[in-house]
């Protein structure tokens, strides 16, 4: 099996290479893809697909890979991407672009908002993965930042090996941040050690789990990719991690003390984003249905949604299905709607906004609730 590094090398500098005028959908100077008039999901979660909703600029804000989208207290969409010209997009619930801002990130990869005293502020995850201008592929120190939402950084979080927690020549590659109800911050080190490490709300670390070489294998994730805090029971916050590559969420307390595991038959699935009960996720990549083999070059990924712990809808995929309580497979419909989930955000209205990785630079999509 290839890992994501293999694969990324051998793919983003293609990827950002061969982009043109009219790369994607989306693209105010480009040509734009059609819309089709199927319904996309099940249940009560079915959806129009809205592939140009966002308007952008090939010149003036282009896209490499749009990673996360989150919502602010004015009800504006903040996404967040990795081209090296721009890093924060934010648009208006018609697709406007209302501004952009922002170079230091050119591995932007994770993006949450946190609400304080009645103001909003970001967390910005650099992977430490970026394509450079003359589209070579580079590693250097991942890093998380908390910024205002114009872009004002307020504190970085930097390599844990300048605080002796990792060893030397360790990788620091965080994906994901989440902030707890304390202010805690959960840092996911998804494309390094597989780490959760914890620090409080000034940026002091305070404790490390997961990682992969555990006597309980129950604390070992494999690609931990997101982190969540999930308040759907008030009074019991817990944490669900993303374990990728075991198609799993794991829910651990807010003290890194393991629950449960909850298994996604055949998903990769990115970071568990909450709305009311629902759970909502980008899934990455599927295996297709025959098939035995991952491949991280084949674009096989949906979006799915959960009444609590069940699988009710796959927007972009088949239908779920259990036998005697077990989810059976999940797979992407034949004719590839969505590429790759990599993000999901949601409104008011349950309308989801979809980030894709290794899209064609495509712009977020829509998906209307109908």
């Amino acid at each position: 099996m290839k890992t994501r590094r293999d694969f990324i090398k051998t793919t983003a500098v293609a990827s950002l290479v061969s982009a043109t005028p009219t790369f994607g959908a989306n693209i105010i100077t480009g040509k734009k893809e059609r819309n089709d008039d199927i319904i996309y999901g099940h249940g009560d979660y079915k959806y129009k697909l809205d592939k140009n909703w966002a308007k952008v600029s090939a010149s003036r804000t282009p896209l490499l890979n749009c990673h996360e989208m989150v919502m602010d207290s004015k009800g504006r969409l903040i996404m967040l991407g990795d081209n090296p010209k721009n890093n924060i997009l934010i648009f208006d619930k018609s697709g406007k672009l209302l501004d952009y801002w922002g170079t230091a990130y050119p591995g932007g990869h994770g993006l949450t908002l946190s609400k304080e005293g009645g103001e909003d502020f970001l967390y910005l995850t650099d992977s430490g993965w970026y394509v450079n201008r003359r589209g070579e592929l580079l590693q250097h120190n991942g890093r998380v930042s908390k910024t205002t939402l114009d872009g004002k950084v307020i504190f970085d979080i930097g390599h844990p090996q300048t605080i002796g927690v990792y060893e030397v020549g360790d990788h620091f590659c965080p994906t994901e941040v989440a902030v707890g109800p304390n202010g805690d911050i959960y840092v996911a080190d998804g494309y390094g050690k597989d780490y959760i490490l914890q620090y409080d709300a000034k940026g002091q670390f305070i404790r490390k789990w997961g990682g992969h070489d555990n006597e309980d294998k129950n604390y070992n994730l494999q690609n931990a990719h997101g982190v969540t805090v999930d308040y759907r029971d008030k009074n019991n916050p817990v944490l669900i991690c993303s374990s990728r590559a075991e198609n799993a969420y794991k829910f651990f307390t807010l003290d890194g003390k393991y629950i449960r595991t909850l298994h996604l038959n055949n998903m990769y699935a990115c970071r568990a984003v909450i709305d009311d009960n629902n759970l909502y996720a980008g899934v990455c990549w599927s295996i297709p249905k025959g098939e035995t083999k991952f491949d991280w070059l084949a674009h096989t990924g949906f979006v799915t949604v959960l009444e609590g712990d069940k699988v009710v809808s796959n927007p972009g995929g088949t239908e779920p299905v259990y036998k005697k309580g077990a989810l059976q497979p999940s797979y992407q419909l034949e004719h590839k709607p969505i590429w790759h989930g990599h993000d999901v955000c949601v409104d008011e209205d349950k309308n989801l906004y979809v980030c894709q990785w290794n899209a064609g630079h495509s712009a977020p999509y829509k998906l209307e609730r109908v």
